[in-house]
């Protein structure tokens, strides 16, 4: 694998980048750090991605069935982002 910090890799695998400053520049949004805490992973807002808290939905894990699912990032890449568990 690539040897960036699993923090950094989930940054990137939700299309974000890692600034190194505290705020992220427009239209980009904080969602979390990258380089174990050294800098912000940002994401763009102006795509598709919302995050799932955004959307009034619920992260869950892969092995809890949703009633509904919806569109929306979670902080773990398995898990599911549902409008009802």
């Amino acid at each position: 694998g690539l040897s960036m910090p699993k923090d950094t890799l989930r940054c990137v695998g939700y299309h974000g980048f890692c600034f190194h400053s505290k705020s992220c520049p427009e239209p980009f949004a904080a969602f979390g750090t990258c380089s174990r805490r050294q800098k912000t992973c940002c994401i763009d807002t102006t795509s598709n991605f919302h995050t799932c808290q955004d959307e009034g939905g619920h992260c869950v894990p892969p092995e809890i069935k949703c009633l509904q699912e919806q569109v929306g990032l979670c902080p773990h890449r398995e898990w599911k982002c549902c409008t009802e568990v």
